[in-house]
């Protein structure tokens, strides 16, 4: 094992000798696969480009993200600054390496915006975003190649099973009454939560080497917090809330579209960002996280709130403004 991890070193440190100079573009690069850039284009695409792309990509970042997070804790692989000090790392991540989650969300977020739009120039164009932050991930010496390759593959695989189960799911949830498809919803979130708090079980037995330790501090990176649950906890809250909010709205208007003139796209796309950075921003500073399972709980209703602000309450408020057409 440690020859392999060797060999998928040497491809970072033979990336990272081409020049420092490559490390703000791959950090830019990298950031398209980020929670906090999800966070801003994530609403853009529902509210202002295509509601059903935008659902896609919603239900795309939390399923990847919770099993990424699974697979992560399960496998407890190191990424390459804490295995060996010559790696520089350009990055600032604590969790295991196996898998890449940004590979993992960039193949699954483009992966469905390409299955939506179905236009060659443009799924050329997302295989190309995806390859980069594969790449900007070992440039920036944050996983090996093995961790890359498992992310593309599990990002892929999610995309075929959403295509292919979406129809019969959408059927078979709207036979549901309101109230049931809100309970599924909140299962879901609850589900997604437990599952993590059960791969984190699994692991409890295991003591992370202290050279992992050390070697990060020597790269300049980040102390390694594998374990932290907060990760999960979001996903869950969002799980629950853009679900339940997007199934309160089509019961009551029907399938959002998202239409208009430019000039209200756009007014629909700022006036609800601000909603959201005021809920994440805001409830931030007043929800205090400890103790834990009260910080947890809070956490759990905060990204509730944010995922209903999207699906539902900004949807409202676009339609008292007279914007959503």
């Amino acid at each position: 094992m440690d020859s392999l991890l060797n060999f998928e070193t040497g491809i970072t440190l033979f990336l990272q000798n081409l020049g420092t100079w490559l490390a703000g573009p791959f950090q830019a690069i990298s950031f398209l696969a980020t929670e906090e850039f999800f966070i801003l284009v994530l609403p853009l695409v529902f509210w202002s480009i295509d509601s059903l792309m935008g659902l896609r990509m919603a239900f795309m970042l939390v399923i990847n993200g919770s099993f990424n997070c699974y697979f992560k804790m399960i496998f407890h692989s190191p990424r390459p600054f804490w295995f060996d000090s010559r790696v520089k790392s350009y990055s600032l991540e604590t969790s295991f390496g196996l898998p890449s989650g940004h590979s993992q969300n960039a193949a699954s977020q483009f992966g469905i915006m390409a299955a939506t739009v179905r236009k060659k120039g443009f799924t050329i164009a997302m295989l190309v975003v995806i390859f980069l932050v594969g790449l900007s991930r070992l440039y920036l010496g944050m996983h090996f190649l093995r961790d890359v390759l498992a992310g593309w593959l599990l990002g892929g695989l999610f995309v075929w099973l959403y295509m292919r189960y979406e129809k019969p799911t959408a059927k078979w949830l709207s036979t549901k009454s309101l109230s049931m498809q809100i309970l599924l919803s909140l299962v879901l979130g609850i589900a997604l939560i437990l599952l993590g708090f059960g791969s984190k079980a699994l692991t409890t037995s295991w003591q992370m080497p202290a050279e992992w330790i050390n070697t990060a501090a020597l790269t300049g990176g980040a102390v390694p917090d594998p374990f932290n649950m907060e990760g999960i906890i979001t996903l869950g809250g969002v799980a629950f809330g853009f679900m339940s909010g997007y199934a309160i709205w089509v019961k009551k208007f029907g399938q959002p579209k998202a239409l208009g003139s430019a000039l209200k796209r756009f007014a629909r796309y700022i006036v609800g960002i601000v909603g959201v950075i005021a809920l994440y921003l805001g409830l931030k500073m007043i929800f205090p996280e400890e103790p834990l399972a009260l910080g947890f709980i809070l956490r759990f209703i905060r990204y509730t709130l944010i995922g209903l602000w999207v699906t539902y309450f900004a949807p409202l408020i676009f339609k008292k403004l007279k914007l959503e057409k």
